[in-house]
């Protein structure tokens, strides 16, 4: 169902006037700097604008739509026919103890940097996920042998009615870049909680330092991209049965699988959102024929 007139006036009353984005162009909402318009575009600020927001949405019948930091996200060219919920602005961060609480739109770097000041180990692994807290826990984002599931133990979201519950660390149904979030996409997670360990600050920020270049050396971040595009089959790795179909510089307009890691579908330029739908089929299909593996996306779709 298309927002309606009515609809929009009520949110454009209820949020500051920066906060309320009419016809918004998602491109530059993305790392991978592709696709089009929403209806709208809401960002609050606190959990009670969320609450309000949701229960509006819920009584219209409107679709919508969770962004974080657009990281593991295609937008569709034509955009999208619904409100896209923002989360940026709820940043809160508060340390107790060995326990950080982060908003949901905190990005993860962020969070690592503020634990690591506090000498409190457990995120260093974070600290180069182009993500939002909000978003590394629904997909329970890991890198370096680290994972959200590790040290996650409390999170608050709100439900499609505006009800705000919490999850204690076995709710999250936590399984490979899956959680109860990705299962239950009309709640919105609004702060999560991490338990982590006395640690050194100088240890934590060299980890950080080391596991960047790392990152620096073996990933196209020059380029926009959406991060890994297909999630690791079992028993292989992704970006090599890809190289070893022969795939690297493959392109379908201003896609391009990535000659440094062909787990990476960059954007070259101009791609669109349908140059990348074309080159995942292709790469789907090659694999497919070569090993007899079925590849899955790991970068969600928005608008198709």
């Amino acid at each position: 169902m298309h927002p309606s007139q009515e609809l929009l006036q009520k949110l454009s009353e209820l949020l500051p006037s920066d906060a309320f984005l009419p016809d918004e162009v998602l491109a530059p909402h993305t790392t991978f700097r592709i696709g089009g318009p929403c209806v709208a575009m809401v960002l609050p600020h606190d959990v009670e604008t969320v609450v309000k927001v949701l229960k509006l949405l819920r009584e219209t019948e409107t679709p919508y739509f969770v962004m974080g930091g657009g990281s593991n996200l295609l937008v569709a060219d034509r955009g999208y026919d619904g409100i896209v919920i923002k989360t940026s602005r709820l940043n809160q961060l508060i340390i107790d103890g060995t326990k950080l609480t982060a908003g949901a739109g905190n990005p993860l770097g962020r969070v690592a940097v503020a634990a690591a000041r506090a000498s409190l180990s457990g995120l260093e692994y974070a600290h180069g996920i182009p993500g939002t807290v909000g978003g590394g826990v629904c997909m329970n984002a890991g890198a370096y042998g680290g994972e959200m599931s590790q040290v996650v133990v409390e999170s608050r979201y709100a439900t499609a009615d505006g009800e705000v519950r919490t999850l204690s660390a076995g709710e999250h149904n936590f399984a490979y870049r899956d959680s109860f979030f990705l299962q239950n996409r009309d709640c919105i997670l609004l702060d999560t909680t991490f338990a982590l360990a006395p640690g050194d600050s100088e240890s934590s920020f060299e980890r950080m330092r080391e596991l960047w270049e790392r990152r620096k050396s073996t990933q196209p971040l020059e380029y926009p991209s959406a991060g890994s595009m297909f999630k690791r089959p079992p028993g292989y790795y992704a970006g090599k049965l890809i190289d070893d179909c022969g795939l690297r510089g493959l392109a379908v307009g201003g896609a391009m699988v990535s000659t440094k890691h062909a787990n990476f579908i960059i954007n070259t330029g101009n791609a669109t959102a349908d140059d990348v739908i074309r080159l995942i089929e292709k790469v789907r299909e090659a694999v497919l024929a070569r090993f007899g593996v079925e590849m899955h996306c790991e970068v969600r779709r928005l608008g198709f």
